[in-house]
């Protein structure tokens, strides 16, 4: 029988804050961000000419200065510009959208902005393309985006997947890195695991072809204020569930097999915002909704590098602000491991899962304190062919050690006998599995968070 206990008030108080954790902690916190919003920039073509002329404002009226007001006004430290592409689009990423940005950092100076794109992925759908900071960093985008964009091309096709493999090792020669999130993956799935432009072994394939430049998927999908289709996945036999793809919300589903797997692949959280809803649209604002929040300390360096390396959470409406999720092993405190991190020891030990989060003090955009019901620690591995093996516990309010706006609980375990995984995810709602969304549904009253995981690796 295995058994869950919880931390006594006196273990709370010493367990010491990330930020205290080592060195390479120091002066990091949490920073939100928000890696897909689109602007003016995301054109619209008339194809009568030859070749086909971008119309501004296509598919959003929005300047990028606008959007990086909104974002700092909704609490995030950085965003990033990712406009759809479209044939010849990397000339307007060059003339047009480039200038723009560095007028949104110059009237925007307290929020980090990078330089990026959503990406037309050869043979699959879309991607957060994001550039670092950096002398070449209109060069690269433009030459990105100008030989490997699936819609670039005025004739032809580049809808093929060795064109994606080109391009991820095009990518991963560069410095420095970029970095690639692939967007709403089930979104064009028919069925509950019935995918359509966007298959696991995809994933798998673009991982390993790049494994620091393709580094995750939305967990959470943008066009979540949309009361019809929730983050636009239409197809009512494959909605989102709690707002999240089911590639992520699912237990054992595919993100967990990835996981078991030993690939190193996160998830996050976005807007997608193209006209926010009191505009008529369908979406959020950066920030308003949905949250990647990314231990680090505030500047883009090293917020690229915990997006990179999984030191992030994704998060609605703002249910918590803070999270720290880490595996420890049960005889030795000196030896644990953070969300991103691995943690090595002896098959069948005792580890202990700690989980903490922070309940925010102040209200979210709609106006609300949002209560959370329950948080779920979840511990996988591979399994016997069949998918992963997986454990969940479920810890209520009447479960968890309070001190102030934290919440803190912990499991204690074996080891998985071929290694796993840890992670969790909380939810403002009694559902310990997220049910579909439907048509009708307010997202403000299905909140989650999901964190990233740590890995375990059994060492004999």
């Amino acid at each position: 029988m295995r058994h869950f206990f919880f931390l006594p008030l006196a273990a709370v108080l010493a367990w010491p804050a990330i930020s205290r954790a080592s060195d390479d902690d120091a002066g990091r916190s949490w920073q939100a961000g928000d890696h897909h919003v689109h602007s003016e920039w995301s054109v619209d073509w008339d194809r009568r000419t030859t070749p086909p002329t971008p119309i501004r404002g296509g598919d959003s009226s929005y300047t990028r200065t606008h959007n990086a007001r909104q974002a700092l006004a909704n609490g995030l430290t950085w965003v990033v510009h990712t406009d759809h592409g479209g044939p010849g689009h990397s000339a307007v990423t060059r003339d047009h959208a480039w200038p723009a940005l560095l007028d949104a950092r110059r009237e925007v100076p307290g929020l980090i902005q990078f330089n990026g794109m959503e990406f037309d992925v050869p043979a699959g759908e879309h991607a957060s393309l994001i550039i670092a900071p950096g002398p070449n960093e209109r060069e690269q985008l433009v030459a990105i985006e100008r030989d490997y964009g699936r819609s670039e091309p005025l004739q032809g096709s580049r809808d093929d997947g060795q064109t994606m493999l080109d391009a991820l090792t095009h990518m991963g020669a560069l410095s420095p890195l970029p970095l690639m999130f692939i967007n709403h993956p089930s979104r064009t799935a028919t069925a509950m695991g019935r995918w359509g432009d966007v298959v696991p072994d995809e994933l798998r394939t673009w991982h390993a072809a790049a494994p620091q430049v393709l580094v995750g998927m939305e967990g959470a999908p943008g066009h979540q204020a949309t009361r019809v289709h929730r983050g636009l996945y239409r197809n009512a036999d494959a909605p989102t569930l709690g707002g999240f793809d089911q590639m992520t919300a699912t237990v054992g589903g595919i993100w967990d097999t990835l996981l078991s797997e030993g690939h190193r692949f996160w998830i996050t959280a976005s807007s997608d915002s193209h006209v926010n809803q009191r505009d008529g649209g369908s979406d959020f604002d950066p920030g308003q909704y949905s949250k990647t929040h990314v231990w680090a300390r505030r500047d883009a360096e090293d917020i690229l590098d915990g997006l990179r390396h999984g030191r992030m959470f994704a998060v609605t409406g703002d249910l918590i602000d803070a999270l720290e999720l880490r595996a420890t092993a049960n005889d030795d405190e000196a030896r644990s491991a953070r969300m991103g991190g691995t943690l090595s020891m002896s098959p069948g030990a005792s580890m202990r899962v700690e989980l903490r989060v922070r309940v925010p003090a102040s209200a979210n955009h709609a106006g609300r304190h949002p209560v959370l019901d329950h948080v779920e620690l979840i511990v996988g591995g591979p399994g016997g062919g069949n998918g992963p093996v997986m454990q969940t516990r479920v810890f209520g309010a009447s479960d968890w050690q309070v001190d102030g706006a934290w919440r803190s609980v912990y499991w204690v375990l074996p080891v998985p006998t071929r290694g796993g995984f840890v992670r969790a995810r909380g939810s403002s709602t009694a559902e310990v599995t997220p049910l579909p969304d439907v048509p009708g549904e307010d997202p403000w009253q299905d909140l989650w968070f999901y964190s990233n995981p740590v890995f375990v690796e059994a060492v004999r």
